[in-house]
Formats: C-alpha cells, sequence, structure tokens
C-alpha cells in the first residue's frame, strides 16, 4: 500500500510520489491539492489507481491526480495521463462509463430579484421540457442515419436542425465536434440505447440549475464572459447517456485481451488498453469520440429547451430572458493533442477522467473571443452549494497538459449516502436555503447530498493555489432540476 509519508511535498499545492517507489511506475505520480485534500486522497483506493496508471507504456511527465479525486473505474476520478501517440497506449478506463460527462453555461441580464416572482413556474417549466431520470427519453426523435449523423458531427447537428447559434459551436470545446468519430466503429447495442435519449438529463450527479452569480473576482473576464453580479445564470451537467456507456462497456470486451497479444503490462484488468496506433485502439477513440459529439449535441439540445422553457414563462414579463452561452466543457475524455515535453512539441493522447481542460490565453484551440483570456473552466459544486468559473493558464499548459479539476468530487459513495439521510430532508435542507428543487426520484436526492462531497472550495482553492487556473467568478443555485 501507498502511504502518505511516501510522498514528498514539492509545492504548496503540490505532492510527488517518485518513480522508484514502485519498479513497475513510468513516471511519477502527483496529487494537487492542501494538505486536507492530500489526506483525502487516501480514504479509499484513488491512490493506489494512480499508482497503476503511473506503470502504463508511453505515460509522458507524471500521473496526475486533482483534488477533486476519488475512486472510479481504472483510473481515479480527477485523474489526467497523457501518453505519447507513436508508443502509448489508450484506455477505456481512462475516460470512464460516461464518455464526455461535461458541463454548458448559459449567461443571462435578468437580476436574480427580478427573476424570484416567476421561480418556481420557470423550475417547473425546465423539469417539464428537460426530461431526466434513468432511462429517461430524450426531447428528439432520430431516425438511426440521424443518430449517425449526431455522433459524427455532434453539435453542428444541431445547429443544422436549429437547435443552436453559430455563437453557440464557437463557444464549446471543439466546436462541439471531435474530427476522429466514426459512426460505423460505434456497437449497434450503444446506437439503440443511444437513440431515443437525446435531449435528456440522465440521472446520477447529473443536474440542471439555475444559479446567480453571487462574487466575481476577474471582472474583466467575467465581463468578457457575460457574467454580472447578481444575474441569473444556468448550468447544464450531463453526458452521452446510455450510448457513451454501452461504448464503453463493449471496448472493455473488445480490449480484454489486447494487453496480452500486444504485450502490455497491466496491474489492474479495469487498465485494459491498446496501442493507441493498433486497429483496436483507432477503433476504440473513434467510438469515443463518437460518444462524446452526442454528449455535444446533447447539452445543445437541452439549452435549446432551457431556451424555450425561459421565454414561455418569461416573455412579457421580463424584457430580456435571452441565455447567451458561456461556454461547454468536456469531462471524461481522451484527446489527441500536441503539448511541450522537453522542449519538444510531442503528440499526445491526453486522458482526461473527471478533470476538464483548462488551456491558457492564446492558445489557437480556444474560439476568438476568448483567446486572450484563456480556456473558461466551469467548476459545478455539489448540489446546493457553489459552483465557480476559472480559467485556464501557462502554468497549467507547463505541469498539467492543459487541465484542471472538474468539480468537488466524493468522499461517500452513494449508497453510503443514502444511509445517512434520506431524500426527504435532502430537500426540506435545500428548501430552508431558499432552492427551489425538482427531482423525478427522491432516491436520487439522498445520493447526491451534499454531504457526499468535498468542500469545492478546497478544490478551487487547491488548482488556484498551485496556480494551474484562475478565479473568475462564483456562483449559488437558486433552483435544482434531478432526475
Amino acid at each position: 500500500m501507498t502511504r502518505k509519508q511516501d510522498f514528498e511535498q514539492v509545492g504548496e499545492f503540490t505532492w510527488e510520489l517518485p518513480k522508484q517507489h514502485d519498479g513497475r511506475m513510468q513516471a511519477p505520480a502527483r496529487i494537487y491539492g492542501n494538505a486536507e485534500v492530500f489526506d483525502l486522497a487516501f480514504r479509499d483506493n484513488s491512490v493506489e489507481q494512480l499508482v497503476n496508471v503511473a506503470t502504463l507504456p508511453g505515460i509522458v511527465k507524471y500521473a496526475m491526480a486533482m483534488p477533486d479525486v476519488h475512486q472510479g473505474y481504472g483510473f481515479p476520478i480527477g485523474g489526467v495521463a497523457a501518453f505519447r501517440y507513436d508508443r502509448g497506449i489508450i484506455s477505456p478506463g481512462g475516460v470512464g462509463y460516461d464518455i464526455n460527462c461535461g458541463v454548458r453555461m448559459l449567461a443571462s441580464t435578468i437580476h436574480h430579484e427580478e427573476l424570484q416572482p416567476y421561480l418556481e413556474s420557470l423550475t417547473t417549466q425546465i423539469f417539464q421540457d428537460c426530461p431526466s431520470g434513468v432511462g429517461g427519453k430524450g426531447a428528439v426523435r432520430l431516425s438511426e442515419n440521424a443518430l449517425d449523423q449526431v455522433l459524427e458531427q455532434g453539435a453542428h447537428w444541431a445547429l443544422q436542425k436549429g437547435y443552436a447559434t453559430q455563437e453557440d459551436i464557437a463557444r464549446t470545446e471543439d466546436g462541439g465536434r471531435i474530427p476522429q468519430a466514426r459512426a460505423a466503429v460505434v456497437p449497434s447495442r450503444a446506437k439503440e440505447r443511444g437513440r431515443p435519449q437525446l435531449g435528456s438529463l440522465g440521472a446520477g450527479n447529473h443536474f440542471l440549475e439555475i444559479d446567480v452569480v453571487e462574487e466575481v473576482y476577474d471582472a474583466k473576464v467575467a465581463t468578457l464572459f457575460g457574467l454580472r453580479q447578481g444575474c441569473v445564470v444556468v448550468q447544464i451537467h450531463c453526458g452521452s447517456r446510455g450510448l457513451g456507456h454501452e461504448v464503453c462497456n463493449q471496448y472493455l470486451r473488445v480490449l480484454q485481451d489486447a494487453p496480452q497479444r500486444y504485450g502490455i503490462p497491466i496491474p489492474d484488468r479495469e487498465l485494459v488498453a491498446a496501442p493507441v496506433e493498433s486497429q483496436e485502439g483507432k477503433d476504440y477513440l473513434a467510438a469515443m469520440a463518437a460518444a462524446a459529439n452526442y454528449a455535444f449535441a446533447n447539452r445543445q439540445v437541452l439549452a435549446h429547451f432551457v431556451r424555450l422553457a425561459f421565454e414561455k414563462v418569461l416573455a412579457g414579463k421580463i424584457s430580456d430572458w435571452h441565455l447567451q452561452q458561456v461556454y461547454d466543457v468536456a469531462h471524461n475524455i481522451a484527446k489527441v493533442e500536441t503539448h511541450d515535453v522537453d522542449g519538444k512539441l510531442v503528440k499526445l493522447v491526453v486522458h482526461r477522467k473527471g478533470a476538464t481542460r483548462a488551456f491558457a490565453p492564446g492558445h489557437p484551440a480556444l474560439p476568438e473571443v476568448y483567446r486572450d483570456a484563456g480556456q473558461p473552466v466551469l467548476v459545478p459544486g455539489s448540489m446546493g452549494t457553489a459552483s465557480y468559473v476559472l480559467v485556464g493558464t501557462p502554468q497549467a499548459m507547463a505541469e498539467t497538459f492543459g487541465s484542471c479539476c472538474h468539480g468537488a468530487g466524493r468522499t461517500m459513495s452513494r449508497h453510503g449516502a443514502m444511509k445517512v439521510m434520506r431524500g426527504e430532508k435532502v430537500r426540506s435542507d435545500l428548501e430552508q436555503q431558499g432552492v427551489t428543487v425538482r427531482s423525478g426520484s427522491l432516491r436520487g436526492l439522498a445520493e447526491e447530498a451534499p454531504y457526499a462531497y468535498k468542500d469545492v472550495s478546497l478544490v478551487v482553492a487547491s488548482v488556484t493555489g498551485a496556480g494551474i487556473a484562475r478565479q473568475v467568478a462564483r456562483v449559488r443555485p437558486i433552483a435544482v432540476i434531478k432526475g
């Protein structure tokens, strides 16, 4: 077992395990966090999973854990690792089941006090218009051909169908479309599950929130992002639904014997992997990209119906009910990117599992409107607590391949959370805080209660203290919608 004392503190918010700790390690392992967050990483199997990641061939620089790290399947959630494209691996366990689970934020000029008389009816309208729940069917019906278009075109399909604006596309990571996607390598069972679910929220930790901008830390960047203190924003947190889950499930089976065939030593069967340039590796990358495109389209369709709900409830009552997209960021994804490694530009496959991209100002992948500021990083808190808008930094590019945390991070399993408190009590507590709640399941509320998560402010303080992100604004919920 790896112990806390095996790590060396190499910075106020950075802890490193040398690769000499385990003869199998190909790179050191790093954990980002203050002392309290560092201690929390040892409550489950996260650190052992991080050490396992560091043993994989082709890994570059470090295996990294963001401060929201907790135990996952294969990689820890909050894990980041980059592998050389020419001699590295790709692993479904480094992406996860909910491919491109991500967050989209929409901003408004509506002051929260102006919205208050209509908040209950608006929350109900959104709950009705944006289907949620386990297995829930979406707001859009797709033919087989249309689904293939979604898988290969992502949010661009939504633009063609009138669900998006050009500004939405520009303010979505990768423009809402990953070009490596191929619908032909997406398993038929995944397509069956995904076809009826486009435009649905799902369950688990997925949510849709109406928030108010509570504090602004960087007025210039906040103004650029459309964030105004006291005004309302919307967050949409969901992913690729059953389609992404089945892509992961099926490719874990496809790759089951790949480590043996390609001579890849894996310390955990959950880390099945294939060389990036093998046929299996290319097929998984293409299927994963297709699921990611589905997720981009899913959040875009949900944003469309949120906008319609705002119009239905607020037209004629509030002068400007329109919602402008701030950004859409992906978690749970592997990206082909070029980064500086020891002074040379190297083509890599960067796995971010429960982590978000945080590119620095000037990066060509950023939309032109944000290029001088850096990439928006959206960090939702636990249900009923604050969320943060951050921005990427040059330090992130130098240390973490332009990566940052993605949320608060669990400290308790869903089953454990349900043992502690009932959903009725969670709902009551939220309403006493002034948060309007709509949920299709009291069990879902219990599973996602705030006490099951780390304090998001500690997580954010850790990444900003480490210099891999800067704070722009903090928002707090006034309405929560869950499946």
